[in-house]
């Protein structure tokens, strides 16, 4: 039976992070409560005036084998585990001398730390936590006659606590922390076994589990009805997660999807030059283009499409300047995602309170692999990233025409665009630049024809007398199953297209592209994204 008030007389700490410790010291101390502890954080807390007793005299063993053994003792998991009302417990601990431990405040080895870094192989072994977890699952277990703590952000609630009752901590407060120590220790598993399966190799682990930390609860998710969160993984990948957001309303669950869309296109597109900007509206490009500058990749950028763009996210993949940032604040945008900016963009950016700005301080590594997730009714689905490049994949000629040296880097620019659009996609681009997009139809000649017919919209937007996919290249992301697809393409204005290639009437598709003047390059990579 769970006390409302659980009386605090013996504390148990042992910590990596001190951060905060002082304040616990003093708060025990006002309440007399008898601190053990070990190691390191033993003298630290000796260091603040606090009187401590070793877990050594406790277990009546010295810590051994280089640290890896200390509190795995009858003396600690019995004072965590034993039912304060049991009287059979009680006998049990009396006849062997096993205090009760009302309080432990312990948090792990810096595993995901040491992962973040890249640390060797014997060093990462060493950063996982033993000790800890055992006694924090007791803890939990037992949080009837235990509290337990496994974060610092959690001491001012603790003492807050402590000082309410005089000394006792509440029930309510005792449940929270143990289902955050569970969650805590499921996390630090799932950060190992995650790491040792990927150094193991090999086919699917039998079982997997998922490592996250909170880092802000959402206002609603996709729609207001629905609850959301973000989550940071381990090991961290720049990008919208770990981003510095320098101002702005608070994100929503939408402005994060789309602006990792956003950035990962960037980041990507930077293999081609200095300068590359995307501008994403739903999660999909609405306009993305290189430049000499990034004011300059902007503009052809927007150029694309316009309308879509309004209200849409604007990543960069490099340092925002003063010129990018005066032209992007001209259109409404939501967010603005780049690894830096410099003080005068930062100036301008800031005359538009509403835009939120996030500074990510890198662009990712697209050789860094990982795992998407997405859940499926009962259960996960798991597949790793799409780090495939058009730097991976084939660049075989099979029209009788040979695109030229503009066109090809026209089509390898199209194609990595094509592999961030929704299935079926079609882009066609021209001069480093979108000049029309198709995403997410059901079929690929709908997607070609919307493509086509949105390029002309922005034309006539912009008051050209041709449409912009006049002499524009064309990227499929998946095989043209019919010639129907590659037609549209051609009524366009395009001069080549870049495909993967496979189809059964692949033969049909090249004839198709000989009779209408295209050339066509087969790259024998799919890149679907439902």
């Amino acid at each position: 039976m769970a006390e409302t008030s659980l009386r605090i007389r013996r504390a148990l700490i042992s910590v990596s992070d001190k951060s905060g410790l002082d304040g616990l010291a003093r708060a025990l101390e006002r309440h007399a409560v008898d601190v053990i502890s070990t190691g390191g954080t033993a003298a630290v807390l000796r260091a603040m005036g606090l009187a401590v007793t070793d877990v050594a005299e406790v277990t009546g063993f010295p810590e051994m084998l280089d640290g890896r053994v200390k509190t795995l003792h009858p003396a600690v998991h019995g004072g965590l585990l034993a039912v304060r009302d049991d009287a059979a417990h009680t006998a049990t601990m009396a006849e062997h001398n096993i205090a009760p431990i009302d309080l432990l405040v312990v948090n792990l080895y810096p595993f995901e730390a040491a992962l973040a870094v890249g640390k060797p192989f014997d060093e990462m072994v060493e950063v996982i936590d033993i000790g800890g977890p055992a006694m924090i699952r007791s803890a939990a277990k037992n949080h009837a006659g235990v509290a337990v703590v496994v974060d610092p952000s959690d001491y001012d609630a603790l003492i807050a606590d402590l000082d309410a009752g005089r000394g006792t901590l509440t029930l309510e407060l005792r449940r929270k922390l143990a289902a955050k120590a569970f969650s805590r220790t499921a996390s630090y598993d799932a950060a190992i076994a995650g790491w040792l399966s990927g150094e193991a190799g090999g086919a699917a682990p039998a079982y997997r589990s998922f490592a996250g930390k909170l880092t802000q609860e959402l206002r609603y998710g996709e729609n207001p009805h629905q609850t959301a969160a973000l989550y940071a993984s381990f090991p961290a990948r720049p990008g919208v997660v770990s981003a510095r957001q320098v101002q702005g309303k608070e994100l929503s669950y939408n402005n994060i999807a789309d602006a990792d869309a956003a950035f990962e296109l960037a980041a990507e597109l930077a293999r081609f030059g200095d300068a590359a900007v995307a501008i994403i509206k739903h999660a999909n490009p609405c306009g993305a283009a290189l430049g000499a500058s990034f004011a300059e990749a902007y503009a052809k950028a927007l150029g694309c499409d316009p309308v879509s763009a309004f209200g849409g996210i604007v990543a960069l993949s490099g340092r925002i300047d003063a010129a990018a940032a005066t032209a992007i604040v001209k259109v409404f945008t939501e967010v603005v995602i780049a690894p830096d900016a410099d003080e005068d963009a930062l100036r301008v950016l800031a005359g538009k309170t509403a835009v939120r700005v996030l500074l990510t301080g890198a662009l990712p590594d697209l050789h860094q692999r990982g795992d998407m997730v997405r859940s499926v009714a009962g259960g996960l689905l798991v597949q790793s990233q799409d780090a495939r490049t058009i730097a991976n994949a084939g660049f075989d000629v099979v029209s009788k025409r040979r695109p030229s040296g503009v066109e090809i880097g026209d089509l390898r620019f199209a194609f990595t665009v094509a592999k961030h659009v929704k299935s079926n996609a079609i882009v066609y681009a021209r001069g480093g630049a979108t000049v029309g997009i198709g995403a997410g139809q059901m079929s690929r000649i709908d997607s070609a024809r919307m493509a086509a017919w949105k390029a002309g919209q922005a034309a006539k937007a912009a008051g050209a007398e041709r449409p912009l996919t006049d002499g524009s290249v064309a990227a499929s992301d998946a095989f043209f199953p019919f010639a129907d697809g590659l037609e549209a393409i051609a009524a366009a204005g395009a001069t080549a297209v870049i495909q993967p290639g496979g189809s059964m009437r692949d033969a049909e598709v090249i004839a198709a592209a000989d009779r209408l003047g295209l050339a066509m390059v087969f790259t024998g990579q799919r890149h679907f994204r439902h």
